[in-house]
């Protein structure tokens, strides 16, 4: 079913588990937020995530969760073998386009997680709700993750500044979109799976 307008919230999507072949894709919980602040507290991983400080504390994971909830944000909390590894999602800024984002820990950047979990989190945009193009963004010091959109079927769309509250500065950010009509023609790429 497509929906008109992109109005799930976490709440409402918290029914949905998406799985891949080596993931699991769920609504984060208050249960998680240590979780949640081991991954992000990294430097490594916050200074690539425009909203987050750094430091991030427990209670910057615990404040996240719950806005979460009540924002127009779709978030899933990823695992692998029943860890929790990182986070995708879609943020709702500009009507009509979501924007996906997602983060990882260290120990598992480079292991293809990151296109599988955007894959499945692309799956879900264009699946459920009637958009006809998505985008995102990578600072420009991050080719890994430009790598990922890329092989999702982004295109890019240019460079534009955008401030980076763990940087406490703006810096470059090389700019994507991914249009309907794109992903219609590569979306066999996996054997992901929503389970209710």
């Amino acid at each position: 079913m497509i929906l008109e307008c992109p109005t799930h919230t976490l709440r409402e999507t918290s029914g949905f588990v998406l799985e891949t072949k080596r993931l699991t894709l769920r609504q984060p919980t208050l249960a998680d937020i240590e979780a949640i602040a081991g991954i992000v507290s990294d430097k490594r991983v916050s200074i690539n995530l425009r909203r987050v400080p750094h430091p991030y504390s427990v209670d910057d994971a615990r404040d996240f969760i719950n806005s979460t909830a009540d924002s127009a944000e779709t978030v899933f909390l990823i695992e692998a073998a029943n860890k929790a590894i990182g986070l995708v999602g879609l943020s709702w800024e500009t009507e009509g386009v979501p924007e996906l984002g997602y983060c990882f820990g260290v120990d598992h950047w480079g292991k293809g997680y990151a296109t599988e979990a955007a894959r499945a989190a692309i799956d879900f945009a264009f699946e459920e709700f009637a958009i006809e193009r998505m985008t995102s963004g990578a600072r420009v010091l991050n080719p890994a993750s430009r790598h990922v959109l890329e092989k999702c079927g982004f295109n890019w769309t240019g460079v534009e500044l955008h401030r980076f509250v763990a940087l406490g500065s703006s810096t470059p950010v090389d700019c994507f979109k991914l249009e309907r009509s794109v992903w219609s023609s590569i979306r066999n790429w996996s054997n992901s799976t929503r389970s209710a």
